[in-house]
C-alpha cells in the first residue's frame, strides 16, 4: 500500500533533488528509499505547473513540488489565524495559490518552510546559501524577546546559516516568529567590532587586549560610589550578570542598571520585553524595575557627580542620552558588538560577543531558566563578555 501511495505521489513529482533546497531533510526522499520501486512506470509527460512563486516576501514556491499535503494552509487557517492559502483547479491539476488579494506575509510564514515535507516551499532567505548536509546543528534559544523560544542552529566552518525552530512544548511548541529567525545576520555585520581601541586625541587606535584591559582598570579604579555607574544589558547571561555584580562590588559601584526594552506582544510566541534575560537582571544585579534608574544617572552625569561609566552591550545614545552628556564624562568605557556612538565617545571599546558566539543561561519572561549554546564563532581578536569581565576584576 505505501508502495502505491509513494509511485502515485512521484507520478508528477519532479525529480530535481541535486537542485531542489529541500535534499538531504526531504520526507519525501525519505520515505521513496524505504518504500518506492527501483524505477517509474509512467511513460506519459509530467503535469506543468507554475514554479519559482513568490507567495509573500520570505516564502517563494515551486508548485511541482507540492504534493497537496495542506499543512501550510491548516498552519496558517489554525495556527496564526490568516487565512491565505489554498488550493485550485482540480485532480492532476490542483495548485497551491494564494487567496486574491492577500499574501503570505504574517510574523510566522516561514513555518510553512518548516513543516513543508518537500521543496515547495522554500525560505527566500536560506535557498541556494548552503546543503543542510554541511550544517553543524547545535540547540540553543532565540534571543530577540524575553519568550526564549527553543531553536536549532545551523552553521559552518564557524559561520550561522539558519535558525530553526526546536520543539519545547512548555515554551513555543514546534514554532517561531519570522523576526526571530533572521535577527542573526547582523553577527556579519561591517560594523563588527573586531579589535580593542583606545582613544588618541579625536580618533581611537587598535591595541591589544592587556593594554586596553589596562587602560580601563585605571580609568575605572580612580572612582567610586557615586562617581561611577555601570549600565549593563538585559542581553547578558546570567553568568557574566553574575561577573558585573562582582565587579560592581569590587569598585563599591551604587548605580546599576540595565536599558529597558519594550514593543508590541502578540497573542501567540513574540513577548512584549524584547530583552531576553529582563528576569537574570532583576535576580542577580537586583534591578527591580529595569531602566529607572537611566534617567537619574543622566541627570548626575549633567551636574559632574558621576565621572565615570562602563557600558556593556548598550548604546547610550539609542537610550536616550545625550552625545553632550557623555562628553562630560571623565573617561567612558564601553564593550559592544558593533560600532555605534557610544563606542565612538568611548575612552576604551572592547569588542564583544553576540548570543549565538558564546554559552551561558538566560531566564525568560516566565521564568524559565534556559541554556544558551555557542554556534558561531566571534571575530578573531573579540572576547567573551564573561571574560573581559573576568579581567577586569582582577
Amino acid at each position: 500500500c505505501r508502495q502505491g501511495v509513494i509511485e502515485f505521489l512521484l507520478i508528477n513529482h519532479p525529480l530535481d533533488c541535486p537542485i531542489c533546497d529541500q535534499a538531504g531533510e526531504c520526507s519525501l526522499q525519505e520515505y521513496s528509499v524505504q518504500h518506492g520501486n527501483g524505477g517509474s512506470r509512467f511513460l506519459e509527460q509530467k503535469v506543468k505547473k507554475p514554479k519559482n512563486v513568490s507567495v509573500g516576501p520570505r516564502v517563494r514556491l515551486d508548485d511541482e513540488r507540492c504534493i497537496m499535503c495542506s499543512r501550510c494552509i491548516r498552519f496558517s487557517r489554525e495556527v496564526v489565524e490568516d487565512d491565505c492559502l489554498g488550493f485550485t483547479d482540480r485532480g492532476s491539476h490542483t495548485v497551491l495559490a494564494v487567496n486574491p488579494g492577500k499574501e503570505l506575509a504574517n510574523n510566522y510564514s516561514l513555518n510553512t518552510v518548516d513543516i513543508c515535507p518537500v521543496g515547495a516551499l522554500t525560505s527566500e532567505d536560506f535557498r541556494f546559501q548552503m546543503r543542510v548536509w554541511f550544517l553543524k546543528e547545535t540547540e540553543s534559544i532565540c534571543t530577540s524577546c524575553g519568550r526564549g523560544c527553543n531553536v536549532t542552529m545551523g552553521a559552518r566552518e564557524g559561520k550561522l546559516y539558519r535558525m530553526t525552530p526546536r520543539e519545547n512544548n512548555d515554551v513555543n511548541s514546534t514554532w517561531m516568529c519570522d523576526s526571530g529567525r533572521l535577527d542573526f545576520h547582523y553577527l556579519n555585520s561591517e560594523s563588527r567590532l573586531t579589535d580593542p581601541m583606545i582613544k588618541d586625541g579625536e580618533t581611537h587606535k587598535a591595541t591589544d587586549w592587556p593594554e586596553a584591559i589596562r587602560r580601563a582598570g585605571e580609568g575605572l579604579l580612580k572612582y567610586k560610589g557615586e562617581q561611577l555607574a555601570i549600565v549593563a544589558s538585559g542581553r547578558m547571561t546570567n553568568e557574566e550578570m553574575f561577573m558585573v555584580r562582582k565587579l560592581a562590588e569590587a569598585l563599591e559601584c551604587k548605580t546599576i542598571d540595565i536599558v529597558a526594552r519594550n514593543g508590541e506582544a502578540d497573542e501567540f510566541l513574540v513577548a512584549a520585553d524584547k530583552n531576553p534575560n529582563t528576569n537574570g537582571a532583576i535576580e542577580i544585579l537586583k534591578v527591580r524595575k529595569p531602566g529607572s534608574k537611566l534617567a537619574n544617572l543622566r541627570r548626575k552625569i549633567d551636574d559632574g557627580v558621576v565621572k565615570a561609566v562602563l557600558v556593556l552591550g548598550e548604546n547610550l545614545i539609542k537610550a536616550g542620552f545625550e552625545e553632550a552628556t557623555l562628553k562630560k564624562l571623565k573617561f567612558l568605557c564601553s564593550s559592544h558588538i558593533l560600532a555605534n556612538p557610544t563606542a565612538q565617545l568611548s575612552d576604551v571599546v572592547l569588542p564583544g560577543t553576540a548570543s549565538e558566539e558564546k554559552r551561558g543561561s538566560m531566564i525568560n519572561v516566565t521564568g524559565r531558566l534556559q541554556r544558551l549554546n555557542q554556534a558561531a564563532q566571534p571575530p578573531a581578536n573579540a572576547m567573551e563578555d564573561w571574560e573581559i569581565l573576568k579581567e577586569l576584576n582582577q
